[in-house]
């Protein structure tokens, strides 16, 4: 057993209102109100003041004890935009490598049409510096989305899979630092910990844009992650099972020791999110049904 500790981060603001593209749900057909550098319309860059809260958290990150030794990022270019100000930092004492990871990516609620993927490697490659993408990642999200159980399943197998990798790095790394979406954010500290709460909706695990947390590993962690069958390409939908739930957690269960801390950010607590927002917005979209359009909010 390597990895010891793990810092999950928000990406920051990207838009000045609720909600930034638009989904008409009787075509699946997605827009936007301000272009993408991807031309992705759900994958749009942070707003100057996201930049300015990215600033304020790269500044943070590089004062983190114990410093960051990996660094893993959902593939959304608000994602990875947001570290870029920690991620030039290092840069310039040496080399840094930003690892992108589609398990770690953006939660779309089930639909009967596909929801847009994030770019690939290569346009991401034309924007960024210092990433890294495996040819065989470990978990990509259903087209189609998923419940919001399911997407609790997706990042409870990709952080199972991450940890046991790390702790198999023979450059023995200790702390990682992972860039999320709020959807994201949440599932990971519930499968981190192992506390399912009874309502989805409760609110455990902050996540206001560049919010910050800080997770420990328990000393009493089995020295071998469990082994669960790997997911496959050719059976995307079937997220393989990990038993996280009941307290036990991921590569064997982790304290929260800072939740969603802002306090570092010049105006602290913004823009959070819960999973009632994602039902009131799925009743929404019945209500809108016949309107031709639905505002998606941001996860």
């Amino acid at each position: 057993m390597v990895l010891q500790t793990i810092y999950i981060v928000r990406h920051g603001l990207f838009n000045q209102f609720r909600s930034n593209w638009v989904v008409d749900p009787a075509t699946g057909e997605y827009s936007a109100t301000v272009k993408s550098p991807t031309n992705i319309p759900s994958d749009p860059a942070l707003a100057s003041y996201g930049v300015s809260q990215a600033t304020q958290l790269g500044s943070h990150l590089a004062s983190v004890s114990p410093k960051v030794d990996v660094i893993y990022s959902s593939p959304f270019y608000r994602c990875i935009q947001t570290l870029v100000p920690f991620t030039d930092s290092l840069a310039s004492a040496g080399k840094v490598t930003v690892h992108v990871e589609p398990g770690l990516g953006e939660f779309y609620g089930l639909a009967r049409f596909d929801h847009p993927s994030p770019a690939s490697i290569e346009v991401l490659n034309e924007h960024f510096k210092h990433l890294h993408a495996e040819k065989d990642p470990i978990i990509v999200p259903s087209s189609k989305g998923e419940s919001i159980p399911g997407l609790h399943d997706r990042v409870a197998y990709c952080l199972h899979e991450l940890i046991a990798r790390l702790d198999r790095d023979p450059a023995g790394p200790k702390t990682l630092l992972i860039c999320t979406h709020a959807a994201g954010m949440i599932c990971m500290g519930r499968a981190l910990t192992g506390r399912m709460p009874n309502d989805e909706g409760e609110e455990d695990f902050k996540c206001f844009t560049c919010a910050f947390s800080k997770f420990t590993r328990k000393e009493s962690a089995s020295e071998e992650s469990k082994e669960v069958e790997s997911w496959r390409a050719d059976d995307a939908e079937t997220v393989p099972s990990v038993d996280w739930q009941g307290g036990r957690g991921v590569g064997g269960g982790w304290t929260c020791e800072v939740n969603g801390d802002c306090s570092f950010l010049e105006n602290g607590e913004e823009r959070g999110w819960d999973f009632n927002i994602e039902k009131n917005e799925f009743t929404q979209v019945k209500l809108d049904d016949s309107n031709g359009g639905l505002n998606t909010a941001d996860a």
